[in-house]
Order: C-alpha cells, then structure tokens, then sequence
C-alpha cells in the first residue's frame, strides 16, 4: 500500500483526511505546530522517546530525526507469513497506532527488522512496555514469533 496511507478500514486514526505519520506525531508530541492552513500536517514538535529517554526538538527540516517505528516491523511480520495477508490486513497492519512508535531516527534505524531477540530499546526501563506492546501486536494480527523472540520477550518482564 502507500506510504502511510490514510486508507486503511480497520485502524484508528484512518480515513480522516491525515497521514498517518502526521497522526502519530501529533499524538504523541508536545507542543504541535501545523503547517500554515493545515491541521494535519505536523511541522514541528518535542517528542520524549520512549526507546532512548532523549527529549527530541523535531522541525520537519530534518525528517529522519524522528521516525515512526513499526514495534513488529513489517519486515519481521513478512518474514512470518505475512505474503498470505489480504492487502487489508497488510495496510490496517503497517497503519495500526497500536504498532507504531513515532521515535528516535537514530535508534529505529539501529533496530531494523530485528525482532526482541536481535534488539531492545536502549532505555531498560521500558523494556518491558515494548515487549509488551510487541507481543500485542503480534496477537491482535496473528504474528507468529520466534522461540528466541519469546525467550527475550519473558525475560524482560520479571
């Protein structure tokens, strides 16, 4: 589907006229500016990353600073048996709020299409909330998830 598209049925957030990064980031950002004669169109905003306890003064001069993460990466569920999807499970999948984190460009990067066995938020205390929210996902879209995945998952919320 397209890039962040505003189609998908079955999300929150959908077919309201926003993309739905620009969704995401006003949810979850401080102090929200909007392009002149939009309101939807984030330009600016303080996010608190969650995966790094960083306070990010984000301008869309600079887009990569803040990324929104897929928390069970699209890439991660592709390799997991997601080619099988209706093209409406893919996009209500990569446009759910429930699976997307806006973040630290810096660290989303780091992380890639790794699963909680190959990478973990840098910041411990909210190892345990990511698990959480990553197994969530995995459960509400039938995400099946590797032994290692599940070890690493458990681990974390002791």
């Amino acid at each position: 589907g397209g890039n962040w598209a505003d189609t998908a049925r079955g999300v929150p957030y959908a077919r309201n006229g926003c993309r739905t990064r620009d969704d995401l980031l006003a949810r979850d950002g401080r102090n929200v500016k909007y392009r002149s004669g939009s309101s939807c169109e984030v330009v600016s905003m303080e996010l608190s990353d969650p995966y790094t306890g960083r306070t990010i003064h984000w301008h869309k001069d600079n887009p990569d600073e803040v990324q929104v993460d897929h928390v069970v990466p699209l890439n991660y569920a592709w390799r997991m048996g997601a080619p099988r999807w209706r093209m409406s499970k893919r996009l209500d999948f990569a446009n759910d709020p429930l699976n997307l984190l806006p973040v630290s460009g810096y660290a989303n990067e780091q992380k890639d299409a790794a699963g909680p066995a190959s990478w973990l938020p840098p910041q411990r205390r909210v190892r345990c909330a990511y698990v959480t929210r990553f197994a969530q996902v995995a459960l509400k879209y039938d995400v099946p998830v590797t032994p290692a995945d599940k070890r690493m998952m458990l681990a974390q919320c002791r």
